[in-house]
């Protein structure tokens, strides 16, 4: 049977915390107990209690001191602070960082493969035959609108910013459009006063325009503080430059200062000299592709070797479905990576590519 409690028997007592000020404790306490039993110490706290509140307080008076102290030496030093940001945002293009140089040279030399030269004057006389887009908006062409020497390497240097994981197409028109943007003419002081919107409007089709937009801004402001606004005549100062890589720098100063110094290896050199099995073992990067190269290929032969390649890859060693039954290395025996064409509407899709690769050359030369 339930035992009903009277509500007079207990009631709810007030007292504050004696930790908090800010904390009102309430006990239920019998009318028999003393009224002024609220003011009789608290239950006695165990050893962990004490030592917790205690180590608590001393904490507490740690972080305070430290709190004080901090403020009294931000309140001595404003002045150095504020000169500190400033120097975060320089008026002249901060330092590069130091990149190693550029490896020139195997420790030991690639042999040469076995008739590589009747292979490299097999594809010299089909590029011949056919006009590839490098042959008419290569990176070279860039500077023929140009007339002061200057603005010519300047625009060669820019089409080979854009031109990565670009069509040649793409990038001439990008070169044009940006040009136009600038007044008709590159300079770097353009380049630098151009806002972004303006260069990014101009080179809006090409791959990862956003960040090359921000390259070349970069760019500009190290050719003007570090090269007198002229494009610098070694790889290694080229490859500082913000999105310049080693094939940039190698054709830009094969086509703006006809200095020979390496190959400029891309992707189509890359493929084509993988599948004449030229590298043992196969290389897996350009870069290796081009310390093999530089090792047996005549030196005469690097400035040249990348426009032919590349001519040859957008016409006929395409990445997907070359076109072996018009290359006369897979009926030589010369290409081990030769495929047979025996399926008739392979022929003509080969066909009608080929139509429409020659449409889109012969509509953009004019």
């Amino acid at each position: 049977m339930a035992i009903k409690r009277n509500a007079s028997e207990t009631r709810l007592v007030a007292r504050p915390s004696r930790y908090s000020t800010s904390v009102t404790l309430y006990e239920a306490t019998d009318n028999k107990t003393s009224v002024e039993s609220h003011d009789e110490d608290p239950p006695r706290r165990s050893k962990r209690v004490k030592r917790t509140i205690q180590t608590f307080e001393e904490t507490q008076e740690t972080t305070e001191s430290s709190s004080l102290s901090s403020s009294t030496e931000s309140e001595a030093t404003q002045t150095p602070k504020k000169s500190r940001a400033k120097k975060a945002v320089p008026e002249r293009s901060s330092s590069p960082k130091k990149n190693k140089p550029l490896r020139m040279v195997l420790d030991e030399p690639h042999p040469a493969p076995p008739r590589w030269k009747e292979a490299y004057d097999a594809i010299r006389e089909m590029r011949k035959k056919y006009i590839a887009p490098v042959d008419t908006m290569g990176c070279d062409k860039a500077q023929h609108n140009e007339m002061d020497p200057k603005a010519q390497r300047l625009s060669t240097l820019v089409s080979l910013m854009l031109s990565s994981q670009t069509k040649d197409e793409v990038t001439d028109a990008a070169v044009k459009k940006l040009r136009e943007a600038l007044g008709g003419t590159y300079t770097v002081e353009g380049l630098i006063q151009a806002d972004d919107e303006t260069i990014s409007e101009a080179i809006s089709k090409v791959g990862f325009w956003r960040r090359k937009t921000q390259y070349i801004k970069q760019a500009a402001v190290r050719l003007r503080d570090d090269f007198d606004s002229d494009v610098p005549k070694t790889v290694d100062e080229l490859c500082s430059l913000p999105g310049v890589g080693p094939k940039m720098a190698f054709l830009c100063l094969q086509r703006a200062w006809n200095i020979n110094d390496g190959i400029g290896v891309d992707v189509h050199v890359h493929r084509i000299t993988n599948r004449l099995r030229w590298h043992k073992p196969p290389t897996k990067t350009p870069e290796e592709t081009r310390l093999n190269l530089q090792s047996w290929l005549p030196k005469e032969l690097h400035p040249e070797i990348n426009h032919l390649l590349v001519g040859f890859g957008q016409t006929i060693c395409l990445p997907v479905g070359p076109r072996c039954d018009e290359c006369t290395l897979s009926t030589s025996g010369l290409c081990p990576s030769a495929q047979n064409v025996k399926n008739s509407k392979s022929r003509k899709l080969l066909q009608v590519r080929k139509e429409i690769i020659v449409e889109e050359v012969e509509s953009a030369a004019v």
